[in-house]
């Protein structure tokens, strides 16, 4: 088969943050489970009624475009697409035509074309439970109509799904850190198209993807179909094609010769918009962010976290901020500890109870960042999403629920009870699940439990002893070279401790007991 070149191209929309829909005052709430609630003569398009501009929208689509380089155009206008659609009440969509807002730009080196704003459109229902049998009626809920829409249009750089995936995470990303858009696909807050061609061959657009998996498999799928066809001697027909998710297939919707003319022209009812006399662009330029691909970067520098790791953090914002807050607070926790243990091996003492030597060497052992990224990336956010907790009230890991009790603080002091010994992994997780129930502080907790690890030598002995006693057959086979004897008689040790004893402590009890 000979080797095609796929050019793929992508229009994403992303429904914005906004306190009012795009042209009126009705209330941009996507979570809204009332069918036309939001709504008001502006955005069910009755006539007489004028549309405004909403400046927050116009301000959040500035903001993208000047965090992925793009410029601002002197001058922006909006224009009509005239077409009709039983969830489209005016007859014409205001949108932008050939003033978008923003120009240019790039992201993962994808060169972006544009990008505009544009009033969404209501939704069609073709079942309402308990109302209608599926098939008989169709309805329109018009929450949705006018509620600002940006759309971003790259240029044909793609070049494989993999690649369209990417950009189309990373784009979301920066959505969410911006605070513009939550994208979230499942609730169709994003929404990608992809046009598809081999060789520069006639485009196919690609509708209907509502997952990021359907986004790579909607296009891998088109571009193995388009070879097929060449392959065979077909002509690809420039059309319009759905992703079926159920077949795992592309299926024609519509063919060039029935593609819309949209009639563009200038919207008489609102004026050109020129940004630079409405905000101050270089000053949104300025407060512009830190963007997720800095973040990952200052994360693998700052942290010593992986690639993978940093990479786990920011793909959501708010997990990231915690983990950066506890780690500050960790961070200043290690300062104190570094001091105090400085001047201890000043005066030849030892440090809080243990041999100076061992707790140094228990904590550069444990590294606390990767200690705090496992507690909280792993036990911590099995908790939550156990509970559907979030990380706050504006959002988070998790949809729905109460709010985390737990501090960044008092994460860190855990890490912290952990990386110098006062506690073990069994009780770590022990009292971080008191701390998620309760958000008391972790050394509260340990005390009220009576988690402490056991490390004082006099009294790990005194247990130890009675553990060689009682074991009489594991202490021959130790001595008879049995290596796993003595991991035997550390674990009878640990039992007489309930999980509290410190296992290196034993160990080394143990074999100056049994030489």
């Amino acid at each position: 088969m000979k080797d095609y070149q796929p050019t793929i191209g992508l229009e994403v929309h992303a429904t914005l943050n906004t306190q009012t829909k795009m042209f009126c005052d009705c209330l941009n709430d996507p979570d809204e489970e009332h069918p036309n609630q939001n709504v008001c003569p502006v955005c069910l398009g009755h006539p007489g009624a004028l549309p405004v501009i909403n400046k927050q929208a116009v301000e959040a689509v500035l903001r993208v475009g000047l965090a992925l380089k793009g410029s601002v155009n002197p001058v922006s206008k909006f224009d009509r697409k005239n077409y009709f659609y039983p969830d489209l009440p005016k007859g014409y969509q205001i949108s932008q035509y050939d003033q978008p807002l923003i120009t240019g730009g790039e992201l993962l080196g994808v060169r972006i074309r544009r990008i505009h704003l544009e009033e969404d459109a209501g939704r069609l229902l073709h079942e309402i439970p308990g109302e209608a049998k599926k098939g008989e009626a169709s309805y329109v809920d018009f929450n949705r109509a006018g509620t600002p829409l940006m759309e971003l249009v790259t240029e044909p750089d793609i070049r494989s799904a993999e690649q369209a995936v990417a950009f189309a995470k990373e784009f979301q990303l920066i959505l969410q850190y911006l605070g513009a858009s939550d994208a979230d696909m499942e609730k169709g807050l994003m929404r990608v198209e992809a046009n598809v061609s081999l060789d520069m061959g006639p485009k196919v657009e690609l509708k209907n993807i509502n997952s990021f998996k359907a986004v790579g498999s909607a296009i891998a799928y088109e571009i193995e179909r388009q070879k097929g066809s060449l392959e065979k001697g077909v002509k690809v027909e420039h059309e319009t094609r759905g992703w079926d998710d159920a077949k795992q297939k592309t299926v024609s919707q519509r063919t060039k010769e029935e593609a819309h003319d949209y009639r563009y022209f200038p919207e008489p009812d609102l004026p050109p918009l020129e940004p630079a006399k409405v905000f101050d662009v270089e000053d949104l330029r300025a407060h512009v962010p830190e963007l997720p691909a800095q973040k990952r970067a200052r994360f693998e520098r700052e942290f010593k976290l992986s690639a993978e790791q940093a990479a786990q953090l920011i793909q959501d914002k708010q997990l990231a901020d915690f983990f950066e807050a506890a780690e500050s607070e960790l961070a200043a926790h290690l300062r104190t500890y570094s001091a105090e243990a400085t001047l201890a091996a000043k005066a030849g003492q030892d440090f809080g109870g243990q041999a100076r030597d061992e707790r140094e060497t228990v904590t550069i052992e444990k590294t606390p960042q990767n200690l705090l990224f496992n507690y909280l990336t792993s036990d911590l956010i099995g908790l939550m999403n156990e509970a559907g907790t979030r990380f706050s009230a504006e959002g988070g890991s998790a949809s729905g629920g109460d709010v985390l009790k737990i501090e960044p603080e008092e994460l860190a002091h855990l890490i912290d009870l952990i990386a110098d010994g006062t506690i073990m992994s069994r009780q770590a997780k022990d009292i971080l699940r008191k701390m998620f129930q309760t958000g008391e502080d972790p050394e509260t907790i340990m005390r009220a439990e009576g988690l402490r690890t056991v490390s004082d030598a006099g009294e790990v002995e005194q247990v130890v002893r009675a553990t060689i006693v009682e074991n009489p057959n594991a202490v021959a086979d130790y001595k008879k070279g049995k290596e796993a004897s003595l991991q035997f008689l550390i674990g009878k040790a640990m039992r007489k401790f309930k999980g509290r004893g410190n296992p290196a402590t034993i160990q080394e009890i143990l074999t100056k007991l049994l030489r």
